[in-house]
């Protein structure tokens, strides 16, 4: 096992992901030209208004077919998605019960992706901000049969308050092993659900963490730190959330990118950089000119 993976469960899990949100047509090209780069974690989801599943599945088949890769080198996470976050392109029977939908679009995913297997299998957000109510109880009761049945190896959960994770950690049968959330800087890096997901052997995934902080990118003393490593800012900030115990995404559409990204394992910071970093947005800051990623520099959760 590399620093670039982790065992969870039995389950070796990437430390770092790729997303495949908002890739539409080029979903097959760049989820190919990220497995070429060397990423080995891809997140996706069987949600059409954001995602092309079946996109990457054919990526990965022929990545397999080329002999880039074989399924055993790939950590496949996605998710369910409930109707208010579809378009009407669904991957299930909206008239269905809740745990037929989950099983419907399970199946599809699998038919999507070519595997009979999904690594990660998350649900994609609760009905609402407030607690968990009794469709996402129905839905993650399905998701633990899927589990049981040796189908999907983890669950996870995205897009929750520590009130949400509280609960389904405290009366969930099966306890999630991840959370993916989009971490914001000025919330102090989401730092209790962090703080929360350490304590009970949940591992927190960070998305947008370089296109929601934009002006932290900017930070004079970011900027510092990256000089003083040699590195740019987005490899700092991804540095970060690794010494931080986060699984970072990326959503990059540029190849050179994507090799920037990974190329974080051969370096730490220091305790009183990752200490700065924690609290850079409630630091001043002095506006600097820094080449910034486009719009699709990270994924959707």
């Amino acid at each position: 096992m590399s620093d670039r993976t982790m065992m969870i469960d039995g389950v070796r899990v990437s430390r770092f992901f790729y997303g495949t949100a908002w890739k539409e047509d080029e979903t097959t090209r760049l989820v190919g030209l990220a497995l070429e780069q060397g990423f080995r974690g891809i997140d996706t989801a069987n949600q059409r208004k954001h995602y092309h599943e079946a996109g990457v599945g054919r990526a990965i088949g022929e990545a397999v077919k080329n002999g880039l890769v074989t399924r055993d080198d790939l950590f496949l996470q996605t998710k369910f998605t409930f109707r208010r976050g579809q378009d009407h392109r669904l991957p299930y029977d909206p008239e269905a019960p809740i745990p037929d939908q989950v099983a419907q679009s399970f199946a599809r995913s699998l038919e999507h992706l070519g595997t009979d297997v999904i690594d990660s299998y998350v649900l994609h957000g609760p009905v609402s901000r407030a607690g968990l109510g009794p469709d996402d109880w129905a839905a993650w009761g399905a998701m633990e049969e899927i589990h049981a049945s040796g189908r999907a190896r983890l669950l996870g959960i995205s897009n929750v308050t520590l009130e949400q994770i509280q609960s389904l950690c405290k009366e969930a049968r099966v306890r999630p092993r991840f959370v993916q959330n989009r971490c914001y800087a000025a919330q102090g890096w989401d730092h209790r659900i962090r703080h929360f997901c350490a304590a009970n052997g949940v591992v927190y995934q960070g998305f947008s963490l370089l296109t929601a902080n934009r002006k932290v990118s900017a930070h004079s003393e970011l900027i510092r730190i990256a000089k003083r490593h040699g590195r740019t800012v987005s490899q700092i900030v991804f540095r970060f959330a690794i010494d931080v115990g986060m699984v970072p995404l990326t959503g990059t559409t540029d190849a050179e990118h994507m090799r920037e990204d990974l190329d974080v394992f051969d370096f730490r910071l220091e305790a009183k950089e990752v200490a700065i970093i924690e609290t850079l947005a409630r630091a001043p800051s002095v506006s600097v000119r820094v080449t910034k990623r486009g719009p699709h520099g990270e994924a959707e959760g």
